[in-house]
């Protein structure tokens, strides 16, 4: 009997939930508004409604492995419990797992979302010839996800993989999280936005300032747009994302020796803009990546890989979708050794 997934990517803005088969097929897909105002209450009533109306659905399609939940915060795995959310204000400390399973009495995974768009990634994108990989997501935020093994990396707690804060910039600019300098405040597109403004208010920007002046509306894609269209100021944004990645990548690339690195995101869509000043970064950071690196290895040697992801933004749900597959592939592998 063939097996699907209910998988849901629930974001601060938007809510997706789709149902996919074990081979990687979307059977269907529902987006609508998150409505964070109204309450978590109200969040869960819309998901799970919307969750029950496609079990309902493909009930005779196969075998349902669970439903694979992916939210942005830290959620401590074993209780399924969102410890901190900064798009989920009011979902921190609440037992978000035991509820939905409770609500619709089947088994439920919650993931990180930058988590479950690295497996989207390992299971049908960038990495889908690798059990060993890294993911950024450059979005409003950064986030990341290590895959080790074809499962994704936890850590102690479930909080591993925060690559967005590691730190490039030691006494940079603060961020969100109490620290200063991190990655998510030169590579997202929130921090593409405020350093072009910080270079607009400096005065060292004067092709972006006579922009500015005409009420331009910079958004990091039509930042992104000026750097391709050489405007300098605009092309010197887009190396610095591109430094603070390679630093960040080279520190990785040196502490774990992963075959392969994979860039997401919506703000990933300027990787020709970003992408040469961060190899050339990388290679200064990381001997190993210098060692490594495609072009100084041969077509048969283990070499670094670093790319971009080809899975847009449904990474996550792909990955939501095939966390519970897996667990109910282990639990029939354990339950068969138990039997031998």
């Amino acid at each position: 009997m063939s097996v699907y997934s209910i998988a849901v990517d629930l974001g601060g803005t938007n809510l997706r939930i789709a149902a996919v088969s074990d081979d990687g097929k979307l059977l269907e897909k529902l987006t609508t508004g998150t409505e964070v105002q109204k309450g978590r209450d109200f969040v869960i009533r819309e998901m799970t409604d919307a969750i029950r109306s496609l079990m309902l659905k493909y009930r005779t399609a196969g075998e349902l492995a669970g439903i694979g939940i992916g939210v942005p915060g830290f959620i401590d795995i074993e209780t399924g419990i969102i410890a901190r959310s900064p798009n989920l204000p009011d979902w921190a400390n609440f037992p978000v797992r035991e509820e939905i399973e409770r609500l619709l009495q089947t088994k439920v995974i919650l993931e990180n979302d930058a988590n479950a768009a690295a497996m989207g990634e390992k299971w049908l994108g960038a990495g889908r010839n690798t059990d060993d990989m890294a993911m950024y997501t450059l979005g409003t935020g950064v986030g990341g996800g290590i895959i080790l093994g074809g499962r994704i990396f936890h850590g102690m707690s479930g909080m591993a993989g925060e690559l967005g804060h590691y730190t490039v910039e030691p006494e940079g600019h603060p961020c969100g999280c109490g620290s200063h300098g991190c990655l998510e405040q030169y590579a997202s597109a929130t921090a593409i936005v405020r350093m072009t403004r910080e270079a607009i208010e400096s005065g060292n920007a004067p092709d972006l300032s006579d922009l500015a002046r005409g009420n331009v509306e910079f958004t990091s894609r039509s930042v992104y747009q000026l750097a391709i269209q050489n405007h300098p100021s605009a092309q010197k944004i887009y190396q610095r994302v591109g430094r603070a990645l390679g630093i960040a990548v080279g520190g990785m690339v040196n502490a774990l020796n992963l075959p392969m690195y994979v860039i997401g995101g919506g703000a990933s869509s300027a990787w020709d803009a970003f992408a040469p000043s961060m190899f050339e970064e990388l290679k200064v950071r990381s001997l190993i990546y210098g060692l490594t690196a495609p072009d100084r290895t041969g077509p048969e040697q283990k070499h670094t890989t670093v790319t971009i992801a080809l899975m847009g933004s449904d990474a996550g749900l792909y990955g939501a979708a095939r966390l519970p597959m897996l667990a109910s592939a282990g639990q029939s592998e354990a339950a068969r050794s138990t039997a031998r």
